[in-house]
């Protein structure tokens, strides 16, 4: 096969994929090829049979084989299509494997009535003869044993003289009444002593009888008196009357072989071939009397059928052709009109039944596509949300379990858009924090301007995206450098957005060079004024600084905004540190000596009261000491053991004093986060380092 027609017949679905569609089509091929050659060679050749007879065989196969797969696949993938067939096998498939029992079982049992009535009525015939027999026997004994001579005038008056009579008595033949069949003839052979049969004699059937009685004066002397009455077409359909067509075969010794006309009977374990022409044919077939009032022929072989020249059995077969009806009004006849209400009754209770099973049908069609039509909407819903389609709903119409499966599933879906909306909206928060974040670490400071006599050091933390922690270090003027450590309530966007306007308000009142007092004096009172007119060497001091920028969070936040601020100026020339704290953790001083002094110094928190004054203080610092500044992040984190703690702060400084800030700063990181273990952080961590130098 191409290559270019391959695709094509596997697009149509066309192209074999299987080992057995393979066989198919090379099974077919080559039963195409024989069947030609059977056509050209004309006469049957034994070896094409053959051949072709097995390529049939396997063609047959594997197109079966081929048609279950297909059913497999194709048609029972639908779920409708499995169930109504589940309902067939179940439900169908016994019932018409019981009516076809129930029809073939009636068919058989009207087979054998019918055997039975035909066969029953000539034996009656029989028995009728030969109880007329017998009573002509033992009147014409009676009259031997008074004297009589056996002759005609004997013949007893018992019938309209259609029998013919025959004494066989010392010897002789005497025919006390001669039959109705003008050329009836006395038997060459005498008959066995006691017999009632149907008899082929010269090619016709007689019905016949003889009996032995004992006669003579001495009453010991045997006579035989045998009845034959001929089989003939009226008597037979007076017998056999209102059944049908009957026939009565006989066998033929000139009939050895089917072909030569016979007709094959088995009979007991010897097979024989009878004659096909009719010995006896009485009736007529009858009309039918209703739509399934089928033919219904029947046959039966006579058990006591003899050959009269032999004495040998025989064997005669007689034939019925008839229908239902006939047979129904036969066996019902005693019944007489109330045979027709049985049978209307009988059909009332088939019909009944019928429209039983319809509605069955009916239902458990309708109930299955019910629930395959869920299924199939649940399957279409599925598509449009492997789609990406949560939008799609199913229109939801009973009340049932896949209903609440249905309600389910829309309900499922519209929380999966909601979520996937929420998740949208997450990412772009998160998008929205990580540029928030990204803004908020440039607040911090990064190129640090330290002083030859201040090494600073800073780090937050941030528990969340951003931080409400705040810290920066303010260079002013070439000798003095400004610390500023805060932290903002609250957390998250909130905490962030004030500390950014902490921040701006912190450097726009510090980074001015040579900032003049007045600038100042007009957000302070008169007293406030001329203090700090006063002096400071022209700069505001932190006090002052943080007063203004109480007055401005105060005005420009919500009442329950506010900040702790902590701010001080390192003086290199004097190593005087100057400071005020707004309601922040007093920071520390870890001296080289060992102590530690807190900067206390200052009011409450910034924003939350108007018109506040915070004190100044000042402390000197020496050579090694370090000015520590934290947030409630860094001592008050607990575990099993109670808080982190100040003292353990101090603790950790003291002896890691000699190393680096930023290695000081690392060590304090790391105890804060072993003493939170796998906890979450609880709140900004925020550290700043100041030794002087």
């Amino acid at each position: 096969m191409s290559v270019s027609l391959q695709p094509r017949l596997a697009k149509y679905k066309l192209y074999p994929q299987s080992a057995v569609a393979w066989t198919a089509v090379y099974a077919g091929a080559l039963w195409i090829a024989l069947y030609l050659l059977r056509k050209i060679a004309g006469t049957a050749v034994s070896s094409i049979e053959l051949a072709f007879s097995f390529t049939t065989f396997i063609l047959a196969g594997a197109l079966l084989l081929l048609g279950y797969r297909w059913l497999k696949q194709k048609f029972m993938w639908r779920l409708r299509n499995r169930l109504i067939v589940t309902y067939v096998f179940i439900g169908v498939i016994p019932l018409v494997l019981v009516i076809t029992m129930g029809l073939l079982a009636a068919y058989l049992f009207a087979g054998q009535f019918s055997s039975f009535v035909m066969t029953n009525d000539l034996q009656s015939e029989i028995k009728r003869i030969a109880v007329l027999n017998q009573l002509s026997a033992n009147h014409v004994a009676a009259e031997l044993k008074k004297g009589a001579e056996l002759t005609a005038k004997l013949a007893p008056e018992t019938d309209s003289g259609a029998r013919q009579i025959v004494a066989y008595y010392r010897g002789k033949a005497v025919v006390l009444q001669p039959g109705e069949d003008p050329e009836a003839k006395v038997p060459r052979s005498a008959p066995a002593p006691e017999i009632d049969a149907i008899a082929l004699d010269d090619d016709k059937l007689y019905l016949r009888s003889a009996v032995t009685v004992k006669t003579g004066r001495g009453g010991d002397e045997p006579m035989t008196v045998l009845s034959s009455l001929p089989l003939t077409k009226e008597r037979l359909g007076h017998i056999t009357s209102e059944l049908g067509l009957i026939s009565v075969y006989t066998r033929s010794s000139l009939v050895e072989r089917p072909e030569q006309g016979g007709v094959r009977l088995k009979v007991g374990d010897t097979e024989e071939f009878l004659d096909r022409r009719v010995k006896v044919s009485a009736g007529r077939k009858p009309d039918p009397a209703y739509f399934l009032d089928v033919d219904l022929p029947s046959f039966a072989a006579l058990q006591n059928a003899i050959d009269w020249q032999t004495g040998k059995p025989s064997t005669v077969v007689m034939t019925l052709e008839t229908r239902p009806s006939m047979l129904y009004s036969r066996l019902f006849r005693t019944l007489g009109d109330t045979a027709n209400v049985i049978v209307v009754l009988l059909v009332a209770v088939a019909i009944f039944f019928a429209l039983i099973e319809l509605v069955a049908l009916v239902v458990g069609i309708r109930l299955t596509r019910t629930m395959t039509k869920s299924v199939a909407s649940l399957y279409d819903a599925t598509q449009h949300v492997n789609q990406g389609d949560f939008s799609h709903r199913i229109k939801v119409t009973s009340r049932d379990q896949l209903a609440a499966l249905e309600t389910s599933f829309n309900s499922m879906t519209s929380s999966l858009e909601k979520l996937i909306a929420e998740q949208k909206e997450k990412q772009r928060i998160e998008s929205e924090l990580a540029i928030a974040q990204e803004v908020q670490a440039l607040l911090f400071p990064r190129d640090i301007t330290e002083l030859e006599g201040l090494a600073v050091h800073g780090v937050c933390r941030p528990a969340r995206t951003v931080s409400g922690d705040y810290y920066d270090f303010l260079p002013v003027g070439p000798t003095r450098l400004g610390i500023a450590v805060g932290d903002i309530s609250g957390k998250g966007i909130s905490a962030a957005l004030l500390m950014a306007t902490v921040h701006a308000f912190v450097r726009a009142y510090t980074l001015m060079e040579h900032a003049p007092v007045a600038a100042g004096a007009a957000a302070l009172s008169v007293r406030e004024s001329a203090s700090l007119l006063a002096g400071r060497n022209g700069f505001l001091p932190p006090g002052t600084l943080l007063s203004m920028l109480n007055q401005q969070l105060y005005r420009s936040t919500p009442t329950e905004k506010y900040a702790t601020m902590f701010l001080g100026f390192y003086d290199q020339t004097t190593r005087e540190f100057t400071y005020s704290n707004a309601g922040h953790l007093p920071p520390l001083i870890v001296s080289a000596n060992g102590s530690v002094r807190e900067l206390e110094t200052g009011g409450t928190v910034v924003g939350l009261f108007g018109d506040m004054t915070y004190p100044d203080a000042a402390v000197r610092m020496q050579p090694g000491d370090i000015f520590v500044a934290y947030s409630d992040g860094v001592t008050e984190p607990e575990n099993e053991f109670g808080e982190f703690g100040t003292e353990r702060l101090a603790q950790i400084i003291q002896e890691n004093r000699d190393e680096s800030l930023q290695r000081i700063t690392d060590t304090v990181m790391t105890a804060v986060q072993d003493w939170i273990g796998s906890n979450e952080q609880p709140d900004d961590v925020t550290l700043v380092l100041a030794r002087a130098r």
